[in-house]
């Protein structure tokens, strides 16, 4: 059995996360991290709050609180969302606490140490109006490169550039909207990393299992050169910068780490955390040197992170010089959009993780985010879609068949797996069958393919439809009691096999639908194992209440009135 490292893009501390948040990155990371449980390996699934930065300042300061405060309490409702929802962390830690701290401390000194960061003096967005610096996020305007508006100045939305606030036209402040803007002197550190820059391509080359998605993106930064990164800020937020003494540093007084620099560091930092909690050890989880180069490390992002985890993350990792693990395998997912728009964290568009569960049970939303959510391509989230793809999967396909088969078996056979009968040429087939779906299913999670992966879940889902429809057994019941047994009895051990291949994706139904025929193993089923023959005759079987109520008309209307629709 493997050691696999599961790490998802930290979600931002400024609000609850959307549907779209939840889609590309920590939904697809738990999936992956059940199945591979499932499996029976060993797995470490690690997330954490990213809380540093100019938004937590602003969202602050906009609900009355000091910034520690108020990141106390929205890691704490990003926690409870996230169980909410099923996911699996092993830790769920957070970027402000010391062990991301102190880490991000020691990278800047050995890669000074190494000739990979400097000292100079920048020329700045200063906003008279705001009387600061405007970090690159809260400065906006046109994108030099495709003319998108407002386009940030990290970074443009649009055409996926790296930029630097001084890049754009007509900038303003995207925190009083201010034009008054001017550039002025201070002083920063540059992570060097055009001087690393053959060293991540070799990296980056040698990944040979990325998808095509995030290696593209790598390469097309590489391709367009990189520039050397400003790693601090002007701000009061954030890992402050020291000597090697940890004193302060002359002329840094007053800054901090940039975000972007310290926040991948917290996969390292949340993995100590949970070190600290549980009483292991972290560093044969991330020092090769120490006992992680048996590690798998796979990381999950949606498209406009790939960048910083491909390029920046990287150069601080390869910089420093020292042994640490760097990811194998980086899935990235494209955007879910909202009726061909945005989701959007700042302005309240789209379906949040809180209100989702106000409307439906998690596993409403985890089938479908999973088996029609933005892999291959950008995706559209609309009420129509989603409710005909849960009624159609969840309620006909799965519901029916769990309850069709347990009702009958308590009507007919007093509620136990019957004895008697020897199966079939009808049951030889559905056994290939089923196995056939299950290698096809194994095949696309290891792939991390997760929409294929559903499809050939659906699909034995649906073969266990047909079975009943041809096997009928409450018609055989009535002439040949025996040759229905069979069919209850090959029901019913299908109904606990739907509850294990569902396990990764719909954790909380999965554990009804085997306690319905009295099952505890919700492991990954193999291929070549006994599928249809496990559960001993005898066992005490009974019918749940319905797994999957169908979304009506009215709800679609009162959803689309309250959040958007089709109109909108």
């Amino acid at each position: 059995m493997s050691r696999i490292l599961i790490t998802s893009a930290l979600p931002y501390i400024n609000g609850i996360k959307h549907l779209g948040n939840l889609a590309g990155s920590m939904l697809p990371a738990d999936v992956y991290a059940r199945f591979k449980r499932g499996q029976g390996h060993e797995v470490l699934y690690i997330c954490a709050t990213d809380e540093h930065g100019t938004p937590a300042e602003l969202a602050a300061a906009a609900a009355g609180q000091d910034v520690r405060t108020y990141c106390d309490e929205q890691h704490e409702i990003q926690k409870r969302a996230g169980e909410a929802f099923g996911l699996s962390y092993d830790w769920f830690g957070r970027s402000s606490n010391a062990p991301n701290r102190r880490l991000t401390q020691h990278f800047a000194h050995v890669l000074e140490a190494n000739g990979f960061i400097e000292e100079r003096v920048d020329r700045m967005i200063y906003s008279i109006d705001d009387a600061r610096f405007l970090p690159d996020r809260y400065v906006e305007g046109t994108c030099p490169h495709c003319g998108y508006r407002p386009a940030r100045g990290d970074q443009c939305d649009n055409c996926g550039r790296l930029l630097d606030p001084t890049d754009l036209i007509e900038p303003y402040s995207a925190v009083s909207g201010s034009t008054k803007l001017e550039v002025r002197d201070t002083r920063h550190l540059y992570l060097l990393q055009t001087r690393l820059e053959d060293r991540i391509r070799a990296w980056i080359e040698s990944r040979s299992d990325w998808q095509t998605l995030a290696r593209s993106i790598a390469l097309k930064h590489l391709d367009e050169g990189l520039i050397d990164r400003g790693i601090t800020r002007d701000l009061s937020w954030g890992v402050p910068v020291v000597g090697p003494d940890g004193g302060p540093r002359p002329g840094m007084e007053g800054k901090v780490f940039y975000v972007w620099f310290d926040a991948p560091i917290e996969y390292i930092g949340a993995t100590e955390e949970w070190a600290e909690a549980s009483g292991r050890t972290w560093r044969d989880w991330w020092r090769l040197d120490e006992g992680a180069d048996d590690v798998r490390y796979v990381q999950f992002m949606g498209k406009d992170n790939v960048a910083f985890h491909t390029v920046s993350f990287p150069a601080t990792i390869l910089g420093s010089g020292e042994p640490w693990k760097t990811v194998d395998t980086l899935k990235a997912f494209n955007w879910l959009n909202w009726y061909g728009g945005k989701f959007s964290t700042s302005q309240k568009r789209g379906v949040f993780m809180d209100q989702a569960l106000e409307l439906l049970p998690a596993d409403y939303w985890r089938w479908h985010l999973t088996a029609y959510g933005p892999e291959g391509s950008d995706a559209a989230f609309t009420w129509e879609q989603f409710q005909a793809t849960t009624n159609k999967d969840l309620a006909d396909v799965l519901g029916n068949f769990v309850n069709r088969i347990v009702k009958f078996a308590e009507s007919k056979f007093d509620g136990v797996v019957p004895d008697g009968g020897e199966p079939g040429p009808l049951e030889g087939k559905l056994k290939a069958d089923v196995r056939a779906g299950i290698a096809e299913a194994t095949e696309a999670f290891e792939a991390m393919e997760f929409r294929k992966a559903c499809q050939a879940i659906r699909a034995i889902w649906v073969l266990g439809n047909e079975y009943l429809q041809e096997a009928a057994p409450w018609t055989a019941f009535k002439t040949d009691i025996e040759r229905s047994a069979v069919g209850v009895r090959t029901g019913l051990n299908l109904v606990a096999l739907f509850a294990r291949i569902a396990a990764p994706v719909m954790p909380f139904t999965a554990e009804r639908i085997a306690t319905t025929v009295g099952e505890t193993d919700l492991s990954w089923p193999s291929a070549n194992a006994p599928l249809l023959d496990r559960m001993p005759v005898g066992r005490t079987v009974s019918a749940p209440e319905v797994l999957f109520r169908k979304i009506e008309d009215a709800q679609v209307a009162e959803w689309s009135e309250r959040f958007g629709g089709a109109d909108a």
